[in-house]
């Protein structure tokens, strides 16, 4: 284990609820009601595809021009409900674990769908404790495409196989898998084909993970 990627929404800080807001205010233009479950759905997804997705499920269609400006309001929308966010938001433990990965010598980056990744990092303070964010800016491809873990192991100067993905929604999960990388669930129990599921980050270390990692099932 030489590095450690993060997916940002659901893993280091809980933005689901501004996401789903943001959502929902553009479904009621739609007289369309988004549910918590499809919300789920969209977890990792580029805010294009979600965005094709909201639309299908209301039985929508739409230009490509259209479809991109409802993206850019949504964008808009998440953006001032995020105005508030500070590190009190970020998930329970995640900053001590951040900072023990450091003092363990390991390299840290961020692997996110989210264009406003740096935006969000710089609000909780901890832009700076990663030496690479990976962003919807960066890449091409959607989760469960891995490009966006491989460009990050890249960046690192890092092998695939040598670098662990946090992730809480089953996209990244695929995506850590296809990078060929050891893949951690986090949060949600429902969570299939990870290497190992931890419910948060409190009180774990390194060297705790590396040893829950060897008792795995799925190593």
């Amino acid at each position: 284990m030489k590095g450690l990627i993060f997916d940002l929404d659901g893993v280091i800080a809980d933005t689901a609820h501004l996401h789903y807001k943001a959502w929902c205010k553009i479904g009621t233009q739609w007289d369309f009601n988004l549910s918590i479950a499809q919300n789920e759905q969209l977890k990792g997804v580029s805010r294009k595809d979600s965005i094709i997705k909201i639309a299908n499920w209301a039985g929508k269609r739409f230009s490509e021009a259209e479809l991109d400006a409802f993206a850019l309001e949504k964008n808009e929308n998440y953006l001032s409900y995020c105005e508030t966010l500070g590190t009190k938001d970020i998930l329970p433990g995640v900053y001590e674990f951040i900072k023990s990965s450091i003092d363990a010598g390991l390299k840290l980056a961020v692997g996110s769908a989210s264009k406003n990744a740096k935006i969000i990092l710089e609000k909780l303070e901890i832009l700076d404790l990663f030496s690479i964010v990976v962003d919807g800016n960066m890449v091409q491809n959607s989760k469960p495409d891995p490009e966006v873990f491989l460009k990050g192991a890249e960046t690192l100067n890092l092998a695939p196989n040598s670098c662990i993905v946090f992730e809480d929604s089953q996209a990244g999960i695929l995506a850590a898998n296809n990078a060929g990388m050891i893949s951690v669930g986090v949060g949600q129990e429902d969570l299939n084909n990870c290497t190992l599921k931890i419910e948060n980050f409190k009180g774990l270390t390194p060297k705790q993970l590396i040893t829950q990692l060897s008792n795995s099932d799925h190593k």
